[in-house]
């Protein structure tokens, strides 16, 4: 790894130290509004339960909270940094108990099987450090028919090409891209068992 490459990883792959309270502030500013797009994808409803992996400073988590305000909001980050900032911005949220921010990993998620209704990652997969086994993790907390988005911003480092057969080889179907010229979102759904069973008879 290089000097550079190091230095971005501790600012915003896992943010730590100085350099990572200023990814923090930085990852604020530039992921909110292709957070707040991609949330729109998802099109959750008000009680809905909603997982986001990777949730960085807490921007997106703080969007959710508007949009799902009498379901749950639950987050994990591997940056014991990241986990303060988001914390501190949605403490009114977690004092409600409608927002739950953990620190750990999406390879293991300490979140029961089929809890969440839909789930979502911002410029985060990329660093993740094997995509696919992500995935499947973040599958397994999902609910049947769950809908998962992962946006990325151009500056992610993230290619298009590859997301979505990602997302298949996960388990996920209906895997799709969406656009703008400054983003993109991978959509897929988490099959439904009884679906699946149906359609082998």
């Amino acid at each position: 790894m290089s000097v550079v490459q190091s230095i971005l990883l501790r600012a915003f792959g896992r943010p730590r130290g100085l350099l990572g309270r200023l990814g923090g502030m930085i990852m604020a500013r530039t992921n909110a509004d292709c957070g707040a797009w991609v949330a729109d994808r998802l099109e959750v409803g008000p009680d809905d339960s909603v997982l986001e992996v990777g949730f960085g400073p807490g921007a997106v988590i703080h969007r959710l909270s508007t949009l799902v305000p009498v379901g749950r909001i639950a987050g994990i980050d591997p940056s014991q940094e990241m986990v303060g900032q988001a914390r501190a911005r949605n403490a009114a949220a977690i004092e409600d108990g409608r927002v739950e921010l953990r620190l750990g990993s999406v390879e293991r998620m300490p979140f029961d099987a089929d809890s969440f209704d839909a789930a979502l990652a911002i410029n985060s997969m990329q660093v993740w450090p094997d995509a696919v086994a992500g995935l499947r993790e973040v599958r397994r907390v999902m609910k049947p028919s769950g809908r998962i988005a992962l946006g990325f911003t151009r500056y992610s480092g993230q290619p298009k090409e590859g997301v979505t057969e990602k997302l298949a080889a996960a388990g996920f179907t209906q895997a799709q891209l969406v656009e703008t010229n400054e983003w993109f979102c991978a959509l897929a759904t988490k099959p439904d068992a009884s679906v699946s069973r149906a359609t082998l008879r």
